[in-house]
């Protein structure tokens, strides 16, 4: 059976990972000396109420290609296949330390890709391939489907705070102070595998009409689940999957908590919609 490896970005616990067959490699995020866990949803609240206590942000750190080859040497080993599907390359180094552990293990039967995804859309990607991989088709037609259904996916995230923005430094803290004051929420998405913003609104009324507006205009595929994301407030990501499913009559919808490698900037309070477009759509 071709194993199938991802890391961290996706935010699948490793707990979730052992029932659908895959394997995790974990981008390192640490507050001082502890490090950040993975092994369920619990350990994601942990980590934010972590974060909402400290003054600075956690440390982070890619994928090194020193974690990926002893798994490719086992692959090698065994003679075996192995896909993997890593967070966005514009968002971490991961898919490169991949590609160089492949090129030092020299092992035809590992593929990498890139997802160019984070989080909800990048599990899609992998449950994609899971069920790929269980229909029995082969490496490089999984490989080829993801690289092909990639750019349709869309991940629209409406953030609650500016705070952690600026504890990062990616905006200046004037900027954070007076959005704050005026409680304005920045809708931002995932486009050419790097976070980008689209709008900033009014209100957290607003933020949600806003991430419906983008729905709309793209044009989702119903063949397709629509996953929810949230960061720490799951009883508000429910509210806005229950909204937005009802609104559009959705038939497949997924639940899921947000961790530390996108929360880490987005901070607690957000939500996520994450959707696969129709292949005829601009």
């Amino acid at each position: 059976m071709i194993r199938i490896l991802t890391d961290t970005g996706s935010d699948i616990p490793y707990l979730s990972a052992g029932d659908i067959g895959i394997e995790i490699v974990e981008l390192d995020i640490r507050f001082d000396d502890m490090a950040y866990d993975y092994r369920n949803d619990a350990d994601f609240s942990v980590f934010y109420k972590t974060l909402t206590q400290s003054k600075t942000l956690p440390t982070t750190s890619l994928v090194s290609p020193g974690q990926y080859l002893p798994i490719f040497e086992d692959v090698k080993e065994k003679g075996g296949e192995m896909l993997v599907v890593t967070i966005s390359g514009g968002l971490s180094g991961t898919y490169q330390s991949a590609v160089s552990a492949r090129d030092m293990c020299g092992y035809d039967s590992i593929t990498v890709v890139d997802s160019r995804q984070c989080a909800v859309t990048q599990r899609m990607l992998v449950e994609h391939a899971v069920k790929m991989r269980d229909e029995g088709q082969s490496r490089d037609a999984m490989a080829k489907a993801l690289e092909e259904l990639r750019d349709r996916l869309s991940l629209l995230v409406l953030l609650d705070t500016l705070t952690f923005l600026r504890k990062g430094g990616r905006i200046p803290s004037t900027l954070a102070i007076l959005g704050e004051v005026l409680n304005m929420k920045p809708v931002v998405t995932v486009r050419d595998g790097k976070v980008e913003p689209l709008k900033k609104v009014r209100g957290a009324k607003a933020g949600v009409r806003a991430l419906w507006d983008q729905f709309e205009a793209s044009t989702n595929d119903p063949d397709w689940p629509v996953y929810f994301g949230y960061t720490h407030d799951k009883a508000k990501g429910e509210e806005f999957m229950t909204a937005t499913k009802d609104k559009y009559n959705l038939a497949q919808c997924g639940l899921f908590s947000v961790g530390g490698v996108i929360g880490t900037h987005a901070g607690p309070g957000a939500i996520a919609i994450g959707y696969m477009k129709k292949a005829d759509h601009n």
